[in-house]
């Protein structure tokens, strides 16, 4: 069994480690609110702007756009978008694990995008054909980085350099619950039939086609904005459901460390006192 010092001095570890624990808890707590505020906000846009380009494209079936023209598919890019920070449960391994399963299908040697610092390392050590990669983003998330990755998406499919862009990330459902997604961000889905597009009809100025030839790439930025987002809130939310959990274990820890000591002092006090007992014996025999 270990001494009373070992013991103690695990004891104040273990205190040491929850006070982290608990402050991660709150940090991220307060900026997983921030993080839902923000795709609350993002939502109505991109929906308005959804139904905008829905009604567009079906009153202007004729109308071709780049953007939404599939080809044959000879080159795949995969946008894998990971966190910058550990210590958020499974968040970051279960990404990595849906998408090395997935490039094992496609592809090893098929270019991939990484966002994030933690998919970066993993596949840039493991000699995956990694193009681009931005790390360090989520701490600081700002329009204007998000903006500049969809370009560099958008300019390379308009360039043929790629025939497919396909994003693999967490998307946030709950605190407690982040799903790994992949979906297809180029070329942009058609939307289905007029229906959903609504009954309503409008006469549009400038044309149609030039409306839709400029909506197209704001509504693609948007759309990678949402995606950050939702990746970002997901892994606050896991952090913080993982920073709770160690909390509680650590909690639990300290309890039993408790009762451990405490048997050990018994047992220590105990010996004493048989030493005693054992001394005063000796000496009356003596």
């Amino acid at each position: 069994m270990a001494t009373l010092k070992e013991i103690k001095k695990r004891i104040t570890a273990v205190k040491s480690t929850q006070k982290i624990t608990k402050a991660m808890k709150m940090i991220s707590a307060t900026k997983l609110k921030r993080a839902q505020d923000r795709i609350i906000a993002t939502r109505p846009y991109a929906v308005k702007m959804s139904e905008l380009l829905s009604h567009l494209v079906s009153a202007s079936e004729n109308i071709a756009n780049p953007l939404m023209t599939e080809r044959e598919i000879k080159k795949k890019l995969v946008v894998i978008m990971s966190g910058d920070r550990g210590m958020c449960g499974s968040f970051n391994s279960n990404l990595i694990k849906f998408s090395v399963n997935y490039l094992e299908k496609i592809g090893t040697d098929t270019p991939i995008v990484t966002v994030g610092k933690k998919g970066s390392d993993y596949f840039s050590k493991r000699n995956y054909n990694v193009v681009k990669s931005y790390t360090h983003i989520f701490s600081n998330l700002d329009l204007t980085i998000s903006n500049e990755i969809a370009n560099y998406l958008v300019s390379g499919y308009l360039n043929n350099e790629f025939d497919l862009v396909e994003i693999i990330y967490n998307e946030f459902k709950s605190v407690a619950r982040q799903v790994v997604t992949k979906e297809q961000f180029l070329p942009l889905s058609k939307p289905k039939g007029k229906e959903d597009a609504g009954l309503t009809d409008y006469i549009y100025e400038p044309s149609s086609k030039e409306i839709l030839e400029e909506l197209i790439p704001k509504h693609l930025k948007v759309q990678f904005w949402k995606t950050l987002l939702e990746s970002n809130a997901a892994e606050l939310g896991a952090r913080m459901t993982a920073m709770e959990l160690a909390t509680k274990n650590a909690d639990d820890l300290i309890k039993y460390l408790n009762l451990l000591y405490n048997k050990a002092r018994q047992e220590s006090i105990t010996k004493e006192l048989l030493e005693i007992v054992s001394g005063a014996e000796a000496l009356k025999e003596g």
